[in-house]
């Protein structure tokens, strides 16, 4: 039997061969391992579990941002606090809460003495001014015929002149009275504006006490509308210049978490408290949903210094030792996406959701904005 003898030459050339043969049959079943201890390799099904999220880097709006508190209220010329004019019993309520009025709408009857007072003292007014006029024009007649004094003519003539003045304070209290309805000693009460019925603080058989009896009343009724609201918010003395009409102001309410409301500064005080040397800067709201409601909570964001800048997410930034860092999306490679984690110098000082970048990152890079957290414990 014949033996095959290998050299030496060929016994190496046989060895490097079963090798690569042998590594490229283990390669097409395992995928290759990252290039460095900084990459990580993921399959789809894996980003998809993990909710990575990745965002392309571009210019952007950046801000600083004054963080404050505020509270809701209404539009004041879209909210109406109805008193009664008049004193006396309620007999009809003729709106309950939630009800949507009209300018006019009757709300409740009041039965009152004040309205016959109110007509009674017109009448009265008016006779006594005729009788002073009289009484004025004779001693005019008198005093020129030499017939009465000085004295007596002057007194005829004040007298007249009260008896006008009362009479327009007579007919002034009924005109107010008028703005409802009277009939015989019942008031009507009516809307001065259109919107809805917030809040109602009367039923019938209640005692009131009216606006211009001297007693203290009390408000029936708020009624207004809610589809643009303002917030009212305090902002301190050193911020104050930063602040200018038309500002981007962003608030959020404990009642709709994760929702962000977006408004403009539309007023600023002119003054400050001399307490909490802060000054009062109200912000409007479309609020078509009515999502915020007078009398909430705000916290308050007023974006100030904006300026275009190359920018990434705050929630791109993790600190890595004493390393700023971020995770960047490298593309495919395989079946699977590789994710590099490269230090980065971002300016953290900015108040903004934005940072603007100082090195380490280029407009159109990918990087990862939600679950670099995850990657960097896969490290």
């Amino acid at each position: 039997m014949t033996q095959v003898r290998m050299t030496q030459p060929r016994i190496i050339l046989f060895s490097f061969l079963v090798g690569v043969c042998g590594c490229g049959h283990k390669t097409s079943g395992t995928p290759p391992p990252p290039e460095s201890s900084n990459e990580v390799l993921l399959t789809e099904d894996q980003i998809t579990k993990i909710k990575l999220k990745t965002e392309v880097v571009d210019f952007q709006d950046v801000d600083n941002t004054i963080r404050t508190n505020g509270k809701v209220t209404y539009e004041d010329q879209k909210v109406a606090h109805v008193f009664s004019p008049v004193s006396g019993k309620t007999t009809k309520v003729l709106v309950t809460l939630g009800d949507h009025v009209k300018k006019g709408d009757p709300l409740v009857v009041i039965e009152s003495p004040d309205v016959g007072v109110a007509t009674s003292d017109v009448g009265k007014a008016k006779a006594d001014l005729v009788a002073a006029a009289h009484e004025f024009q004779r001693q005019k007649e008198l005093l020129e015929t030499h017939a009465t004094s000085q004295k007596d003519y002057e007194s005829a003539a004040n007298d007249f002149r009260k008896a006008k003045a009362e009479v327009e304070r007579a007919e002034q209290k009924a005109r107010l009275f008028r703005q409802g309805d009277v009939t015989g000693q019942a008031y009507t009460l009516r809307a001065d504006l259109e919107g809805e019925v917030f809040m109602k603080a009367v039923s019938p058989g209640m005692e009131l006490a009216g606006q211009y009896g001297g007693g203290n009343p009390v408000e029936l009724f708020t009624i207004g509308q809610t589809d643009r609201v303002w917030v009212i918010s305090d902002v301190f003395e050193f911020d104050v210049r930063r602040v200018k009409l038309g500002t981007k102001v962003v608030v959020e309410v404990a009642s709709w978490p994760g929702r962000s409301f977006e408004g403009k500064v539309d007023w600023i005080s002119g003054s400050l408290d001399t307490n909490t040397r802060a000054t009062k800067v109200r912000c409007s709201f479309d609020n078509p949903d009515g999502a915020l409601k007078p009398e909430m909570f705000a916290t308050v964001k007023i974006s100030v210094d904006v300026k275009k800048a190359v920018a990434i997410p705050r929630s791109a930034v993790l600190r890595f030792g004493d390393q700023t860092v971020a995770f960047f999306d490298r593309g495919a490679q395989g079946n699977q996406r590789r994710f590099e984690r490269l230090p980065v110098t971002v300016d953290e000082g900015e108040g903004s959701e934005w940072l603007t970048v100082e090195h380490g990152v280029n407009k159109g890079d990918v990087i990862v904005t939600s679950g670099a957290i995850l990657l960097s414990g896969m490290l």
